[in-house]
């Protein structure tokens, strides 16, 4: 049994990259560098992460929960949200080609 989403959502779900950029750099008063050395990464990671270039993988999910004292899941949701997102906006036209089967 299936249970649709009725809500079509139009405006994406957060990149994680972009709350590490908007909300927690600045409550936090980091920098690219400060937040690369506290996570044990480069600098070019962090600023993928942040441009939305590198999405978060299970092991930054730990590192980012370690560091700001939340969970890994809540990083891996909101990287999650996001890509299914973007999947479904740029597949929409193959998954209307996608019709619900009916079990007999």
């Amino acid at each position: 049994m299936t249970i649709r989403n009725t809500l079509n959502r139009e405006i994406p779900p957060t990149h994680p990259g972009e709350m590490i950029r908007e909300d927690f750099i600045p409550d936090y008063s980091l920098t690219v560098t400060s937040l690369a050395n506290a996570l044990g990464v480069s600098r070019q990671t962090i600023n993928e992460l942040l441009r939305k270039k590198r999405s978060i993988s299970p092991a930054m999910a730990l590192r980012l929960s370690h560091l700001f004292g939340n969970s890994p899941e809540f990083w891996l949701n909101a990287q999650h949200a996001y890509d299914l997102w973007e999947s479904e906006k740029r597949f929409k036209k193959e998954l209307n080609n996608i019709h619900p089967l009916s079990a007999a």
